[in-house]
């Protein structure tokens, strides 16, 4: 928790600073086309507006069966280490990970959640409120890729108050072999396609594609709320489950005009 906490204070490290936006695992496989910020992003990120703090947080939760490599993932990219050696999650962890994009600052949470049967009524308490979810399955388990879409209906059916990007996150691709993995994915495109969700390949113990698919989600998230803040006529803040709303209120101001209601006397 102290280590999240300070990360938060912490400086950006420029292997975390994105100006282009990155491309998906394969664009083929993918409901998300875009290939850029939108205008109004550029924009808002142009401007010194003294409210872009109120944009600055995502919230991603990270759901799959036990043992998927759920904790690698998330430890490899914010912590830079692959360790086989580590304890199943209790319930759930979070790591934050500091970003800035087109020069403003975004943070990012990321919730492990635990994939055992017992924990997942505490586990669901928690996907409320997040912006991006990621299913994942380990690549040389086909039984893990079978339960993604129960995972994602317990997840979408939590998320209430957003509608979060999806991501189905494959693990473990150092294990499989290139022919191999060609078949395998073509079984995976087709899941991906009939739960709507971008599709990528990692491997946790190399690295591979790691960085790039939370780069991939910070992007995403970035730049949908901005742009869906910005064609609001109110500003909000959405973090977790609480929104705060700063819309001006035009009869007030104008009932401060009239001595606030309060009858005046002549002396």
């Amino acid at each position: 928790m102290k280590s999240s906490i300070s990360k938060m204070l912490s400086e950006v490290s420029e292997d975390r600073k994105l100006n282009k936006f990155p491309e998906p695992y394969k664009i083929e496989i993918t409901p998300y086309k875009k290939m850029d910020f939108c205008e109004n992003t550029y924009k808002f990120c142009k401007t010194e507006n003294n409210l872009s703090n109120l944009f600055n947080i995502c919230k991603i939760i990270v759901v799959g069966d036990v043992s998927v490599g759920k904790t690698c993932i998330i430890n490899r990219f914010s912590q830079k280490l692959f360790d086989t050696n580590y304890k199943s999650t209790i319930g759930v962890d979070f790591e934050v990970e500091k970003f800035e994009i087109l020069n403003l600052t975004y943070n990012m949470q990321i919730w492990d959640t635990a994939g055992q049967e017992r924990f997942k009524c505490i586990a669901q308490s928690y996907y409320r409120g997040a912006h991006g979810i990621l299913i994942v399955f380990d690549l040389t388990d086909m039984n893990t890729l079978n339960n993604c879409k129960t995972w994602l209906r317990e997840a979408v059916d939590a998320c209430t108050t957003t509608t979060p990007f999806i991501f189905l996150v494959g693990t473990k691709k150092d294990l499989i072999k290139k022919y191999a993995y060609k078949n395998l994915e073509q079984t995976v495109s087709k899941i991906a396609k009939s739960i709507n969700a971008e599709y990528w390949a990692v491997s946790s113990k190399t690295g591979q594609n790691i960085s790039d698919l939370f780069f991939r989600v910070a992007a995403l998230t970035f730049d949908n709320t901005i742009e869906k803040e910005m064609t609001k006529p109110d500003i909000c803040k959405e973090i977790g489950n609480d929104i705060i709303s700063f819309k001006k209120n035009k009869k007030k101001e104008q009932q401060l005009t009239k001595c606030s209601g309060i009858k005046c006397h002549k002396f």
